[in-house]
């Protein structure tokens, strides 16, 4: 192996084309493996996927290195043929977003740089970008606050995480007291125990939002105690927003702090015609805002807005190595109060590509192409006679529906037969349907199956064959159930794949 460094590192002026080279072969597999794996997700199951996958990766330290084209072969092919692939209509389990392709070209350039963004002696320009981002950012979600600012994080246990923290700081002696609706996501929870708060005292929710009556009554009875009310503006289930207005004006009665979990529904502030949804968002003292859900970012792509920049003060830290006094007085600017973290990624700048690229309209066609789509899949569920929605309206993006067989089944059966119709369609490498726990409209809680639609160019057409899986399925499910039978597929745990012609998405 030659010792320039063109042959191994992907900077300076000769690793560009070392990386042009190595970047074909990726792209190539890629395409490839796509091809090959024909569906939404690999056919056969854990068991299936971890055997194929051993077979191309294993040993992954070898004594003696194959060389970086036959590694990315391999391996690139193993992750690919093996892959969950949002860009894939059938694929609407999560809040798993396809990337735009601008964002993971940009991520290339950030990956091949590398810079860490806690010292400007690391990231001179990119430390320019992050700020131009995060202001922008932060002038969306406050728009008329005198200062607001906004943090990259990893993603929405991250910024709750922050959010809980400085409000901890700011309730100082304390101690805070987190109110937060039974909706809420589970970082929350997991921010008050990571951060030695008392458990957050949960409301309870009515057609999956808080209930504000209830809401009252609980900061009532705190009795002026420094508390943080969490709100969720998308929740990871049914979509659902809280009514931000009136849970606004509770917190400002009550002297109460307000924090707004908008990971899933923030990028509606791109469109004019949404951002209504989110009245009161603004009134927030934080927000947390992802972009790799309905933003179309790859992993990472959180941020913590924050209504004035002085909030973030409890995270300002020195350590001489990297903002020592003397060269914050000289000018040099101080990046390492910017997170919670310390060595982290240029994530600024995917986020900043797409923005350029596509300006607040292009953005704002795809996030109301997610919701026109969301609402004409929930038609099509409704015009089904083998199916049913969950009453009421779409969730910003989500569908939650169940096979009307299971309903005719009880409770328990009923539940079985739509649990094992997504096991079925994820093991046969069909489709990725998530699932939730729902009220349904005679106040019991049911299972749904879930459809989060993140794509953002992928018509109503081409989730409809979707359906028919589903009822196809289920038809199967609830005949094994009524005859006492029971397996989550029709030998979906083998290697066997089904007919490629069967396997292929909608």
């Amino acid at each position: 192996m030659s010792s320039g460094t063109g042959d191994l590192l992907a900077g300076g002026a000769d690793g560009p084309g070392r990386l042009r080279a190595l970047t074909s072969v990726v792209l190539d597999t890629l395409e490839t493996a796509a091809r090959a794996r024909g569906g939404p997700l690999p056919a056969g199951g854990p068991d299936a996927v971890a055997r194929r996958t051993a077979a191309l990766c294993d040993p992954v330290l070898p004594e003696e290195g194959v060389g970086a084209e036959a590694a990315l072969a391999d391996l690139v092919r193993a992750v690919a043929e093996g892959a969950a692939d949002p860009a894939d209509p059938a694929c609407v389990a999560h809040l798993h977003c396809p990337p735009l392709a601008v964002a993971v070209a940009a991520e290339v350039a950030g990956a091949a740089l590398n810079p860490s963004m806690d010292s400007w002696d690391q990231a001179p320009a990119a430390g320019v970008i992050e700020e131009l981002t995060t202001a922008a950012l932060a002038r969306l979600v406050h728009p008329d606050a005198p200062a607001p600012d906004a943090l990259i994080t990893s993603g929405g246990t991250e910024s709750n995480l922050v959010a809980l923290l400085l409000a901890r700081e700011r309730a100082a002696p304390g101690p805070l007291r987190v109110v937060t609706g039974a909706n809420a996501h589970h970082s929350v929870h997991r921010a008050a125990w990571m951060l030695g708060l008392p458990a957050p005292v949960v409301v309870p929710c009515t057609d999956g939002r808080i209930d504000p009556t209830a809401l009252d009554r609980t900061l009532a009875a705190l009795d002026g105690a420094p508390a943080l009310v969490v709100a969720t503006a998308g929740t990871t289930d049914e979509g659902r927003i809280d009514p931000l207005p009136e849970i606004a004006d509770m917190t400002d009665r009550y002297g109460a702090g307000l924090h707004v979990d908008a990971a899933y529904g923030g990028p509606l502030l791109f469109s004019e015609r949404l951002a209504p949804l989110l009245k009161g968002l603004d009134r927030a003292v934080s927000v947390t805002f992802d972009l790799h859900k309905l933003g179309w970012q790859p992993v990472a792509a959180g941020v913590l807005a924050v209504a004035d920049t002085a909030l973030l003060a409890p995270l300002s830290l020195r350590t001489d190595y990297l903002n020592a006094d003397d060269d914050t007085e000289a000018g040099l600017p101080d990046l390492l109060g910017r997170s919670i973290r310390t060595t982290r990624r240029p994530d600024a700048l995917k986020i900043a590509a797409t923005f350029r690229a596509l300006g607040r309209r292009g953005l704002s066609e795809l996030v109301e192409h997610c919701v026109r789509t969301a609402e004409e899949f929930g038609r099509a569920v409704d015009a089904r006679p083998a199916l049913r929605r969950r009453p009421g309206p779409i969730g910003i993006s989500t569908v939650l529906f169940r096979p009307v067989v299971a309903d005719a089944l009880g409770p328990e059966a009923g539940d079985a037969v739509v649990a094992e119709v997504r096991r079925t369609l994820l093991l046969d490498g069909r489709a990725v349907l998530g699932r939730a726990v729902a009220e349904d409209g005679d106040g019991h809680h049911r299972l749904w199956l879930k459809a989060t639609l993140l794509h953002p160019v992928a018509a109503t057409a081409d989730l409809l064959p979707l359906l028919d899986l589903v009822a196809e399925a289920a038809e199967r499910a609830a005949r094994r159930e009524g005859d006492g039978g029971g397996g989550d597929s029709e030998g979906g745990g083998g290697d066997t794949a089904a007919p490629a012609e069967e396997r292929l998405s909608p």
